[in-house]
């Protein structure tokens, strides 16, 4: 099984100077734990993640004020899409972190969360696919 049979090709993006409480939002209608920030003055897409939100606001931050640039992590660990889902895990596990942006041909594809991951993995998911070595005939 590989990254892109199960990222979410949907990404939400916000943009360096959007405030917490935008980017919030934008995560929030869409139902995502993070959101892919693309700074053109950056050295490639970095991640704001439901928990820099929460880190700031329980800091005492004001999501009103408080940028995104100011706490995404703009050193992300990218994922290419004919990763395995085990070695995009054992990414995650190694780096303390549940999400991992997707990234082919220097273009963000997608994002992987550790949910995606799970729904793969559990009987309850959505219809894993069978890889066609493991198929019954």
């Amino acid at each position: 099984m590989r990254v892109h049979e199960w990222m979410s090709p949907l990404v939400v993006t916000a943009g360096p100077r959007h405030t917490l409480r935008d980017a919030a939002r934008l995560m929030s209608e869409r139902s995502v734990g993070a959101a892919i920030v693309m700074d053109p003055e950056g050295n490639g897409p970095g991640i704001l993640t439901e928990r820099d939100i929460l880190r700031s606001v329980g800091a005492g931050q004001d999501p009103d004020r408080e940028l995104v640039a100011e706490h995404l992590t703009s050193e992300a660990v990218y994922a290419a899409p004919d990763w395995s889902l085990e070695e995009a895990a054992a990414a995650m596990v190694r780096g303390g972190f549940r999400h991992l942006i997707v990234v082919e041909g220097g273009e963000t594809v997608g994002v992987l969360s550790v949910r995606d991951v799970v729904r793969c993995w559990t009987e309850d998911g959505a219809a894993c696919p069978v890889p066609a070595s493991a198929a019954v005939g």
